[in-house]
């Protein structure tokens, strides 16, 4: 049976909402960290089997099949088919799943997997708002849980009271999240992974985006305190222990190890174990929980095994209730900052940790790592990767 390895993996810098990246089409985005993966690795696109794409809000700009539209956006060949899927913010994370699926399987020969999404240009929410072609979840799901809107903020808040976790728990872990990846930021902990981009603004002026945007440094408890609480009245949840709203894209080269050797490519790493949790949809974001001890059984390896974790800081609470349930070291946890300092583009953002946690797994010669995060509609995914 065939492996599934990951050769490559390349991402755009997160532009923060309305930032650097804001001018650029999510499709113009999309396509390129797919010219990067075909300049980086000297990939003959016509020899790829297909482009799985995440996009959550498949409204406006990324309607239509953004995957296939990426694929003709980078100049590859007409041939070359994409796909585009929607695991909410798993989307792209799913989207290697997938992939590597296909790869074990024998349907594949090379894949790539990513994803993107562009707030800025395209609202979270956007896909839901046409009301006039009715309301999501529909009668029974609405019966089945009493009418409750199901309400992500509200369910992070919901999370950190279950979890007795503080106020101050949750924005010194949105301080620690900035002060890492501003660290990482400093040693050049990136630069092998984000391929910058080019912008032309409507007066002709040119700049180049190459650097995380969301990244603040020198904040304090004290500034944080002083923020308000939108989603409950004296509540713990804010906009800074909160992910951020960004723009981005990132891109994985997926293939069997046999066939990476034939064409003189070193991967990084395998894809080791993959597994779905679903929880309750109005506190959705435990997720990871139960997707993590399911992947660690699937393994075979225990929690001492992996050396470094990246779970999706969609809220403090979301990431401090998984180390709390599962008595992972802090340390080892988002070690370059997570999606409340870098952000959290949806459909982008699962390729983004896998793309952060490859690199940092060779650069540190960590043998596993594992990759979760909270899904709407009350899912998960989890993920083992093995250096190779």
């Amino acid at each position: 049976m065939n492996d599934a390895v990951i050769v490559d993996a390349v991402r755009t810098p997160i532009g923060k909402r309305n930032g650097g990246l804001s001018g650029v089409h999510p499709v113009d985005l999309s396509a390129h960290v797919l010219r990067a993966l075909t300049e980086r690795n000297d990939l003959d696109p016509s020899t790829v089997d297909d482009v799985l794409w995440g996009c959550v809000s498949q409204v406006g700009e990324q309607a239509g099949g953004v995957g296939r539209y990426a694929v003709l956006a980078a100049g590859w060949p007409e041939s070359v088919t994409g796909v585009t899927v929607d695991r909410a913010c798993g989307s792209s994370q799913q989207s290697l799943h997938f992939a590597a699926a296909g790869i074990i399987s024998g349907h594949y020969d090379i894949a790539v997997a990513g994803g993107v999404e562009s707030m800025s240009r395209v609202p979270i929410g956007s896909a839901r708002s046409a009301t006039q072609f009715g309301k999501p979840f529909g009668p029974l799901v609405r019966q089945r849980y009493n009418g409750v809107e199901f309400n992500q903020g509200v369910g992070a808040e919901m999370i950190a009271e279950n979890f007795g976790l503080t106020r101050t728990q949750l924005d010194q872990h949105a301080l620690d999240s900035h002060e890492r990846a501003a660290a990482a930021i400093d040693a050049g902990a990136f630069e092998s992974q984000i391929s910058p981009v080019k912008t032309t603004a409507e007066d002709g002026t040119v700049s180049i985006v190459d650097t995380d945007e969301g990244v603040r440094r020198g904040s304090t408890l004290g500034r944080l305190a002083a923020l308000p609480t939108p989603f409950k009245d004296d509540g713990r949840v804010t906009a800074a222990n909160s992910s951020q709203i960004s723009d981005g894209a990132a891109a994985l080269l997926v293939t069997s190890s046999e066939l990476a050797a034939r064409r003189g490519w070193k991967p990084i790493a395998r894809v080791h174990t993959v597994a779905l949790a679903g929880v309750d949809p109005i506190t959705m974001a435990t997720g990871p929980i139960p997707a993590t001890a399911k992947a660690l059984e699937r393994s075979g390896l225990s929690l001492s095994d992996i050396g470094a974790f990246e779970i999706n800081e969609a809220f403090a609470s979301v990431t401090l209730a998984w180390l709390q349930a599962t008595g992972a070291d802090y340390a080892k946890l988002n070690p370059l900052g997570g999606a409340m300092a870098l952000g959290h583009p949806l459909g982008g953002s699962g390729a983004r940790l896998t793309t952060t946690l490859v690199h940092h797994m060779r650069d540190n010669g960590i043998r596993y790592g594992l990759q979760s995060m909270c899904e709407a509609g009350g899912q998960a995914n989890a993920m083992i990767l093995e250096l190779i």
